[in-house]
């Protein structure tokens, strides 16, 4: 009986689709691609494609392109820090994170961004733990009072402290992954576990236009043989590193995209990849990268589509805003990210939280960027077909009294079909008056602070904090850092 159409997005023909995948192979081909690494030049030597050494130059074929694609796995399953609660990552399955790598934090009472610390850090993983619309965590503030050598090793360290959800995460150094992989085996228990049931995923993201650096290829091919998915994250800028049309944009991160799916396909034949991003629409009147823009937006749900067409996961940077402070701004281009990533169904969307051009968290947009996800939800389940017939028994015995509030009907289906906000305001005028007249922010930060004094820290068990504490201070020690700040409370 369910005749629920789920609504899509689709910007794209498939002769488009095809169109730009063809070019992208050429470019491959052709023009080549830059991998500063010397292991994937030598496995794609290995594998029978053209390399300049001298300019670390690759040239790849299409038919090593379609054979990785084949091997590669078009859904992935994640798992949380209990290893019970699974995640689909693929098909039109959505999941939001908080935007990653902010370097500052919006101080609400000031309304000025400042530099995020650990006790910021383990608040806003806290709050992500406790916020049910955004199903993943993420490594999404680096803290300053942490050293930068090991601060991405911190971040994932205070991620999987305090929270049970799987993880967004990478590494900024080539020697960063190896404590990364350490702790979230301890987590898991083995390197088997961990492969098996993924807790992480690890950005990568080449340098465009067409590069790879060392640093990135290395994390993929590390990630490959760990059996932990790879996000893609390519980032062309139109008009400035990539070209100035969306649909030539699209061509470029096409093939940036695949030359990193088949790097860790070489690397490790099945292993997991997320084909994704984070490209803008340039603004050459400001030298901004406006991820608000609505190209932007375009770009994103465009390559989405072409990456289903090519049967693999998705990943998008949207949900997030350009805005410096929680105003309209950043309400309505969060809003519109969300709906539209949503629609398009994108697996894996970052940016919930993030402000200003992907530097700023915001602990009270990420309460209200919840509520936005709730609503993606409940657009994309559609409107359902419940029962049959659908008003006429509801009709009988009709009077001019009739009312539905009380009846059986509306019990049985009122909390399945609508959603019910906590800090978005539904108050009468005079209700809202006699509130205190409390903006959206006042309420998100009430709220917050609710979530965090109601809810005690989620922690692993004392054995896996233990071990978790050890790999830490060694990597820290490893590095000439005298040590590392302590949990607050």
């Amino acid at each position: 009986m369910n005749e629920t159409i789920r609504p899509k997005l689709e910007l794209l023909s498939r002769e488009f689709i095809e169109k730009i995948i063809e070019e992208a192979y050429q470019v491959l081909e052709n023009t080549g691609i830059f991998v500063e690494n010397t292991e994937a030049l030598s496995l794609l030597s290995d594998a029978g494609m053209r390399i300049d050494d001298f300019l670390h130059r690759a040239y790849l074929t299409p038919e090593l392109v379609k054979q990785c694609l084949v091997t590669t796995p078009n859904v992935i399953k994640l798992y949380d820090r209990s290893g019970e609660d699974e995640y689909l990552v693929g098909k039109d399955e959505v999941h939001f994170d908080p935007g990653s790598t902010a370097t500052a934090i919006l101080d609400n009472n000031s309304q000025v961004q400042r530099n995020a610390t650990t006790d910021d850090l383990v608040k806003f993983v806290r709050l992500t733990d406790c916020l049910e619309h955004l199903h993943f965590q993420s490594t999404g503030l680096i803290s300053g009072d942490v050293a930068g050598i090991i601060s991405d090793s911190y971040r994932l360290y205070v991620g999987l402290q305090y929270s049970s959800k799987p993880i967004v995460t990478g590494t900024f150094r080539i020697e960063g992954f190896k404590p990364m992989y350490d702790m979230l085996v301890a987590v898991r228990g083995s390197k088997s576990a961990l492969a098996e049931k993924p807790l992480a995923i690890f950005d990568a993201c080449p340098s465009p236009p067409l590069k790879w650096s060392n640093l990135t290829t290395q994390s993929l091919i590390d990630c490959a043989r760990a059996g932990i998915p790879s996000e893609l994250i390519s980032m062309g800028m139109t008009g400035a590193t990539s070209p100035v049309t969306l649909a030539g944009t699209l061509v470029q991160h096409v093939a940036e995209n695949l030359c990193g799916l088949v790097i860790c396909q070489l690397a490790e034949k099945g292993s997991p990849v997320i084909f994704g991003g984070s490209p803008s629409s340039f603004d050459m009147r400001k030298g901004t990268t406006p991820m608000g823009a609505i190209e932007t937006m375009m770009i994103d749900s465009a390559y989405v589509q072409i990456a289903k067409y090519l049967n693999l996961p998705t990943h998008a940077y949207m949900g997030l805003s350009d805005a410096k402070i929680n105003d309209s701004q950043a309400g309505l281009e969060t809003g519109i990210g969300a709906i539209l990533a949503a629609l398009s169904g994108i697996n894996v969307i970052s940016g919930p939280g993030m402000l200003n051009f992907e530097s700023c968290q915001s602990l009270e947009k990420l309460v209200k960027d919840n509520e936005i996800c709730s609503m993606a939800y409940r657009l994309i389940r559609g409107i359902s077909l419940r029962e049959l017939p659908l008003i006429q028994d509801l009709f009988e015995n009709f009077t001019q009294d009739t009312e539905f509030l009380t009846k059986d009907h509306t019990r049985k289906w009122y909390q399945k079909e609508h959603t019910y906000p906590l800090v978005i305001d539904r108050d009468t005028y005079d209700s809202w008056v006699a509130l205190g007249k409390k903006s959206l922010v006042t309420r998100a930060s009430k709220e917050a602070e609710k979530l965090l004094s109601e809810n005690p820290p989620n922690l692993p068990v004392a054995d896996v904090r233990k071990e978790l504490e050890e790999i830490m201070l060694a990597d820290a020690k490893v590095n000439d850092v005298p040590g590392i700040p302590r949990f607050p409370g």
